[in-house]
């Protein structure tokens, strides 16, 4: 496996702002394009963007990439995440009949219409819920926490329930407390708040790192989520220019006999369509799967 810490302690605090990642606790209030703005200017980045939308008033996980990291955006974004909220029934009504309804329809794979203040086309989709339980009940408020694939509109998970209960119901509080691998409580990676966050950049420019270096996650962290490859180091230059990767020896190619094999070990299946491509610790990019006899992958992104 890739040694993250050991990435970390070597990396200059520069290449770490270069391909890093910031676990945001997002405040209600603020738009998630606001947070990834703000953390831009205040370490005066070229680009910054985040790992998935949160309303306004929704609290709590919001990864941001800095710089190169963002063309890791759209690897992350389909990744399971978690909330915490309260929801208000609105009208009387046990909590074994909101859990009855939640187990018959609201479990497994559902059918989902975006909501119409949403960005995305309003055509039904399915969308898997991990879980949805009923923590506590206080009169018509019920706390709840529900994990779901990624794309699920919480505030439509909860309006649609209402509905089915023929009660109606809205969502009063919201917290996301997990996006993919990036989690509210995580002692090697914190999520850290915009006002601890601005003190960090602060000592920063005074000259002290070590408070901003901690808060960085390495990029390269996307080991954590697909699979990952080591090639040899010996073919990395020509891995480099963004050429795609074999598994055998190509005898009469034009330009050459390809050596044996790129791969230093590989396996015949993978869960996932795409692979990080590592030499060692060192992270050459993402790469899509292929199966057309020798040919293993071809690049989507290479850091070069």
């Amino acid at each position: 496996m890739v040694d993250l810490d050991k990435i970390k302690k070597e990396k200059t605090i520069k290449e770490l702002l270069e391909f890093g990642i910031i676990n945001i606790d997002k405040s209600s209030g603020p738009t998630s394009f606001d947070v990834s703005e703000f953390v831009k200017k205040k370490l005066g980045l070229r680009k910054t963007s985040h790992f998935g939308t949160l309303d306004p008033k929704v609290t709590g996980v919001l990864p941001v990439a800095l710089n190169r990291a963002c063309k890791l955006t759209g690897f992350f974004l389909g990744e399971d995440k978690e909330y915490v909220g309260i929801m208000v029934i609105h009208e009387e009504i046990s909590q074994k009949d909101v859990e009855k309804a939640i187990e018959k329809k609201f479990l497994g794979v559902i059918k989902q219409t975006p909501p119409v203040k949403s960005r995305v086309k309003r055509q039904e989709r399915e969308r898997e819920i991990k879980s949805f339980e009923i923590l506590e009940k206080d009169e018509k408020n019920f706390l709840f926490r529900a994990e779901c694939q990624g794309g699920t509109y919480i505030r439509k998970l909860v309006s649609d329930l209402g509905e089915h209960l023929e009660t109606g119901a809205h969502m009063l509080e919201l917290r996301r407390i997990r996006a993919g691998i990036f989690k509210e409580n995580d002692k090697r990676y914190p999520i850290v708040n915009l006002y601890d966050f601005e003190k960090a950049v602060n000592e920063y420019l005074e000259g002290n790192e070590q408070e901003l270096r901690k808060i960085i996650i390495p990029a390269e962290i996307v080991c954590e989520v697909y699979p990952f490859v080591q090639v040899k180091e010996e073919n990395l230059k020509k891995i480099l220019t963004g050429k795609p990767i074999y598994t055998q020896d190509l005898e009469n190619e034009p330009f050459g006999k390809v050596p044996k094999s790129e791969l230093k070990k590989s396996k015949k299946d993978y869960e996932k369509d795409s692979v990080c491509i590592f030499c060692k610790d060192r992270f050459i990019g993402m790469y899509r799967l292929m199966k057309e006899g020798d040919l293993f992958a071809k690049p989507e992104f290479v850091m070069n």
